[in-house]
């Protein structure tokens, strides 16, 4: 099989991280359709897994909020705690030591910490890219305009799925059929 041309526009394993920001078990709880979120998370750790992305957390104070929820915690191993609201700066020396241009962000408050680091990292000069049904907010409304504002600053949105299709590239490898079934699994 031949490998699809590159396209700077699209992600793939070798020029892509993804970072799980803030899904702590006080937080969660309060989140709007935080199964959904959860699982589009677990899903995008799973497919990073399976092809090599590196995957990278974040806990906006630990002492307080409590630790990243299961099954996300044991995929993404240990964390930086912050208070700042960005991660920028817990992960700015992990993210120098893998060198690479794209970003996906999933995780939670949508319009606080996922914003604020989004912003960040655009700042940058990182290309950030948002799973948006694997970010939430207690409210919609905050969502929603996080979402917006952030499309409108230069983040591009898009979905769990296409993430991991377009991480994938192609069908009929072996990870593609791994793909393929964290793609297929029923929704909470």
């Amino acid at each position: 099989m031949s490998e699809p041309l590159p396209n700077p526009l699209l992600m793939n394993p070798s020029n892509t991280v993804l970072l799980v920001i803030d899904m702590q078990e006080k937080l969660l709880p309060s989140i709007a359709d935080r199964e959904r979120i959860v699982w589009n998370t677990r899903r995008l750790l799973d497919g990073a897994e399976i092809l090599g992305i590196p995957a990278l957390g974040t806990e906006q104070y630990r002492k307080g909020l409590g630790a990243t929820v299961e099954p996300l915690a044991a995929k993404l191993g240990e964390m930086p705690d912050k208070l700042q609201f960005s991660s920028c700066q817990a992960i700015a020396a992990k993210l120098e030591e893998l060198n690479r241009p794209k970003i996906i962000l999933a995780g939670i408050e949508a319009h606080v910490c996922v914003q604020q680091t989004a912003l960040d990292l655009l700042s940058l000069g990182y290309d950030v890219y948002l799973a948006a049904d694997a970010v939430g907010a207690r409210f919609s409304h905050d969502l929603e305009f996080a979402l917006r504002r952030m499309e409108s600053t230069g983040v591009t949105l898009t979905t769990t799925e296409a993430a991991l299709f377009e991480w994938c590239r192609v069908a009929g490898t072996p990870q593609f059929k791994q793909i393929s079934q964290l793609v297929r699994e029923a929704s909470p």
